[in-house]
């Protein structure tokens, strides 16, 4: 677990593209757009792409060969769907290729202190998923600290691999108060993603050097290249 501040001296562009989710997931996008999105994700080779579910099939596609996963999105973004919808979701998802997916949890239930019901909904999901990594959103734009940790605690006990802050259509997206308190929530093994709002270096480096893992982002070219020229400038003038 990342503990340390990190800067563009000490992480590789390799490195950090392996901590993204390249996240294709905005209702408008196109066809067009999925293909350029996969191209991109191929040519930085980020660890996936996370898209919506009716783009697995094409992601899957796109990506074979490539090293790059396909992520998709489980009861996006309000999390208010039937369980037994959201676990069908999941098993056709990974039927159709995808290698992970990121569930959102059932926000009003949480605000209720419905816990088991919170509890039973993501393990609905996990266990649809099979091996495959799920990663909770808690959509922490709309809860106190005590839901989030609640939430967090939750996520634990249901078996996901991942707690994430936000959705990206929230109001607010990931902070560094949030993922500090998360990280703090969940045993070490249980890694922390961030979501919403991380389109800079130095937003992904601060919110990495707290704990962070792996980041959904879309602004991934930018981030990458900014990185890879500061570190060029960095060896220039060594």
């Amino acid at each position: 677990m990342t503990t340390t501040p990190l800067t563009p001296a000490t992480v590789t562009v390799e490195q950090v593209a392996k901590m993204i989710d390249h996240a294709l997931l905005r209702p408008e996008l196109t066809v067009d757009d999925i293909r350029r999105g996969c191209e991109l994700a191929a040519r930085y080779q980020v660890i996936s792409v996370c898209v919506r579910p009716s783009d697995v099939p094409l992601a899957v596609e796109l990506l074979a060969g490539t090293g790059v996963l396909v992520g998709t999105v489980i009861g996006f973004p309000h999390g208010s769907i039937a369980t037994q919808v959201k676990a069908a979701e999941t098993a056709l998802a990974i039927e159709q290729g995808a290698a992970e997916a990121d569930m959102v949890l059932n926000i009003g239930w949480l605000r209720s202190g419905e816990l088991d019901a919170v509890e039973a909904d993501i393990r609905a999901v996990v266990e649809a998923a099979g091996a495959a990594p799920v990663k909770v959103i808690l959509e922490n734009a709309y809860l106190t600290d005590e839901d989030k940790v609640a939430g967090c605690q939750a996520a634990e006990r249901a078996g996901a691999a991942f707690v994430k802050t936000s959705t990206g259509f929230a109001p607010t997206g990931a902070t560094l108060a949030d993922v500090t308190l998360m990280r703090a929530s969940v045993s070490p093994h249980i890694e922390v993603k961030a979501s919403g709002g991380v389109r800079t270096l130095d937003q992904l480096l601060e919110l990495a050097g707290a704990g962070v893992t792996r980041f959904g982002a879309s602004a991934t070219s930018e981030i990458l290249d900014d990185l890879a020229r500061r570190r060029e400038s960095a060896t220039a003038s060594a």
